[in-house]
């Protein structure tokens, strides 16, 4: 869903065409599996980021087009909101000091395109959702300036025939309604690439689902929305409700979101991209001249753009993609459940948690998705989402158990054997992995010290929650870009 595209008028028959498209897309996207054309190696792994803009008081700046001209990288992108920025790392081969290296990386970057963003009045923070954030800081208004968002929007609200309506019960309870997508906005995540031949895909993809739920219970870094304290990772259900294109009606009809955990475990790639013509009319029929079927019967390699493009507007946890580089036809696994931050190491501790634990898990001689339902993997998600480390989890062997128990107790191992079989660099693993112990052992997320300091923060200076929430943020901001992972930070007091 990354490509540009113009504003646009779609009619009867542009949908018709572009469906058409969609399936021969797909036929060939068959084809070439069964004549085995993928890349199968070296594997390699990927890592986006997206960030938030704030200015001097932490507060959201509407500065992402001229934040963007400061940097001037062409590994930096808008996102849907004004006050949003994506990073996109070049993928690599995951061995040796991979890790380490990626994570100079982008903490180098991050204080490269910081330092231009102050030029442009504004700073950039990871978080899952800006805490300082407010109803009136999401509006169609504050949509980023490229046509595509415009239509996306235009698109989801034409099929929706009504407003959003947004309803998150937690430690508060929040009900509003929205006449735009750009409360999605207010999710920004890290995304995960790890890239696998079609026979090993199924595998990756349940062993990722398996275990969305404890890389959120781990992870939660969205306690607040709107002013107001809701789930430990908020930014699941936020996520969820301000993309769904469905009234009640439609819902109470068994027709299934746009934001879509799945509903069963898959034997092949192939599964994922029928199940998404089946079931989901395209919001974006935009179709390209190629032909797919002539391309490959010419020997080259199709793009088949139509079908990318509508996978791209269905928003599943973990996402199937398809993509030709140099030449070369690969897929890859794009794990979409964290959210962003605390910090670049506590970004690249989870990414080594589930590199590690996916592989291990793929390689299993009982797989896990033999032992568990898929809606148990399900319920695992949105409870660890509700309840960060409090949750507690099913895993077969042990059945529901406290997050960190099962992390320390079975997790961790795996992860630091998947790892080995990478081929990472022992000392790297033991770093990272180290992070994610200290997590468990401390019971601190980003989540937890949010709440922890806007609370010390309230009650040592009588602050109402707008002001704790400002004050809770620029301390963030200061601890992030100290880049030491969150069960260090220090409370108020």
């Amino acid at each position: 869903m990354g490509r540009d595209i113009q504003a646009i008028k779609i009619s009867g028959e542009d949908r018709r065409k572009y469906r058409e498209k969609v399936q021969r897309s797909l036929d060939v996207f068959a084809r070439m599996l069964r004549e085995r054309r993928f890349e199968t190696s070296p594997s390699r792994v990927g890592v986006e980021i997206e960030l938030n803009l704030v200015d001097s008081r932490g507060e959201p700046s509407m500065r992402n087009a001229a934040v963007l001209d400061a940097i001037a990288d062409p590994a930096w992108a808008t996102e849907l909101g004004q006050f949003n920025l994506e990073i996109n790392v070049p993928p690599r081969r995951l061995e040796g000091h991979a890790l380490a290296d990626l994570e100079q990386e982008i903490r180098a970057s991050l204080n490269a395109a910081d330092a231009k963003a102050r030029s442009a009045g504004s700073r950039l923070v990871m978080v899952g959702i800006l805490p300082t954030l407010t109803e009136a800081d999401t509006h169609e208004g504050t949509i980023s300036a490229n046509d595509r968002y415009q239509v996306l929007n235009e698109q989801i609200f034409a099929a929706r025939g009504e407003d959003l309506r947004i309803a998150i019960d937690g430690a508060e309870h929040l009900l509003t309604h929205a006449g735009s997508i750009t409360p999605e906005a207010a999710c920004t995540s890290v995304q995960l690439h790890v890239q696998v031949s079609p026979d090993a895909f199924a595998s990756y993809w349940n062993a990722a689902q398996a275990i969305a739920g404890v890389q959120v219970a781990l992870a939660a870094n969205s306690p607040f929305l709107f002013g107001r304290q809701l789930w430990a990772e908020t930014r699941i259900t936020l996520f969820e409700q301000a993309t769904d294109t469905r009234p009640d009606e439609l819902k109470q009809q068994g027709v299934r979101p746009r934001v879509w955990f799945g509903e069963r475990w898959i034997t092949s790639v192939f599964d994922l991209f029928e199940e998404n013509i089946r079931y989901f009319p395209s919001l974006l029929p935009l179709c390209e001249d190629e032909d797919p079927l002539a391309v490959l019967d010419g020997g080259a390699i199709p793009q088949l753009a139509e079908m990318s493009l509508h996978n791209g507007t269905i928003y599943r946890w973990n996402r199937p993609v398809y993509a030709v580089v140099d030449g070369q036809p690969h897929l890859r696994v794009e794990n979409r459940v964290l959210p962003a931050g605390p910090s670049v190491a506590d970004v690249m501790a989870n990414a080594a948690f589930y590199y590690g634990l996916v592989r291990a898990l793929a390689d299993a001689q009982r797989p896990i998705w033999t032992q568990m339902s898929f809606a148990t993997a399900g319920e695992n998600l949105h409870e660890a989402a509700r309840q960060g480390m409090d949750a507690r989890l099913y895993w077969p062997g042990l059945g529901e158990v406290p997050v960190a128990e099962l992390v320390l107790r079975r997790l961790l191992p795996l992860a630091r054997e998947g790892l080995s079989r990478w081929g990472v660099d022992p000392d790297s693993a033991s770093r990272l992995l180290g992070i994610i112990e200290q997590r468990c052992l401390t019971a601190r997320t980003g989540a937890t010290w949010q709440v922890a300091e806007t609370q010390a923060i309230s009650e040592r200076s009588g602050a109402d929650r707008a002001e704790a929430l400002r004050e809770m943020t620029q301390r963030y901001i200061e601890h992030m870009h100290a880049n030491e992972p969150v069960h260090t930070w220090p409370e108020s007091v």
